[in-house]
């Protein structure tokens, strides 16, 4: 299963994801991001689980399904880089800024922007051809939301 996920996410001609794929992909950079410091803290799992709860109306019992997929496609999915430039050609710029505010909201979930997850953020927000100032948006937005 992740194996050809991963291989639709660097194939050099990527299509659009179907939407399971997409939601996987997706988590699991929501983990990637919470992983980034080192501390997968308990406070960020529970933020990954209420963002897919919220973003896919899925019940906590499939919200924790999708993330547990998610930490292990995390784990062997190639570098960033490649990694979210895939998931650019594949999902729609709408959706691609929400996923910048669900990044944030992760990062802000334990209450510390380490150096590690604000460097990550900017590099995945540009990959995902998000400029600063629409990722320092999206981080206030959650800011005001808490």
């Amino acid at each position: 299963m992740f194996a050809d996920l991963l291989r639709r996410l660097t194939d050099p001609t990527p299509l659009t994801l179907p939407d399971p794929d997409a939601r996987l992909a997706l988590t699991a950079l929501l983990v990637r991001v919470a992983r980034s410091d080192g501390d997968y803290a308990e406070t960020e799992v529970a933020r990954i689980d209420k963002i897919l709860m919220r973003r896919y109306g899925l019940g906590p019992f499939e919200a924790t399904t999708l993330r547990g997929q998610a930490e292990t496609l995390e784990s062997e999915a190639p570098d960033t880089v490649r990694f979210t430039r895939a998931i650019k050609d594949a999902v729609p710029y709408e959706d691609r800024t929400a996923v910048v505010e669900a990044l944030w909201a992760v990062v802000l979930a334990d209450g510390i922007r380490d150096q590690e997850e604000d460097s990550l953020i900017r590099l995945v927000s540009n990959l995902l051809g998000i400029n600063d100032r629409d990722s320092a948006l999206a981080r206030q937005r959650v800011e005001a939301s808490k």
